[in-house]
């Protein structure tokens, strides 16, 4: 029987860039965002916190944009702070690299199992989806959901007791399944 976990975001990632003020490398999104209107053009910005001083830093989102050409729905959201919409843009790597930024997802995620039956069975087939693109260590995972160290799913991997179709060295963001045999 294949078991499904589910990598959940639990809070929006620390953004990785340099504090003007402190020389801090990370700043805490909030959710808020500043729009600009100056007669036909529109500027909207994600604001960020500082995690030291609590200085703010604008991410630009959009730039002299026409105000008719930004979709009601997006400046609906803007307008009412949706922190669905922060999350959203995090993720964008259009936004990223237009900002220079990284995210740090570390304690911003966590693994649904859906229970510990599955793991007194001889052979465990499991398939990891994700809920948002979280990069993650797939032997951290398992790990994890199977209530073992990370030497000891080295060691399962290296005995062969341990396969799945991709590689589980690195970090992964997408979807996998892996097959464990006691």
């Amino acid at each position: 029987m294949l078991n499904t976990w589910v990598v959940i975001p639990t809070c929006l990632p620390l953004v990785l860039r340099r504090c003007h003020t402190c020389a801090s490398e990370s700043f805490r999104a909030n959710g808020k965002f500043r729009v600009n209107a100056n007669h036909k053009l529109m500027d909207a910005w994600l604001l960020v916190l500082c995690t030291a001083c609590g200085d703010t830093a604008k991410l630009t989102v959009l730039e002299r944009m026409n105000v008719r050409s930004v979709r009601p729905a997006l400046l609906d959201r803007l307008h009412r702070n949706d922190p669905g919409l922060a999350a959203e843009l995090l993720q964008d790597p259009v936004v990223r690299r237009r900002n220079r930024i990284a995210l740090d997802w570390d304690d911003a995620w966590r693994l649904d199992t859906g229970g510990s039956d599955h793991l007194d069975r001889e052979v465990i087939d499991v398939s990891v989806r994700f809920a948002a693109r979280i990069p993650v260590r797939p032997v951290r995972l398992i790990a994890e959901g199977c209530g073992l160290s990370r030497a000891e799913v080295e060691r399962l991997i290296a005995e062969g007791k341990l396969v799945s179709a991709v590689r589980l060295g690195g970090k992964l963001s997408g979807a996998f399944t892996f097959t464990l045999k006691r």
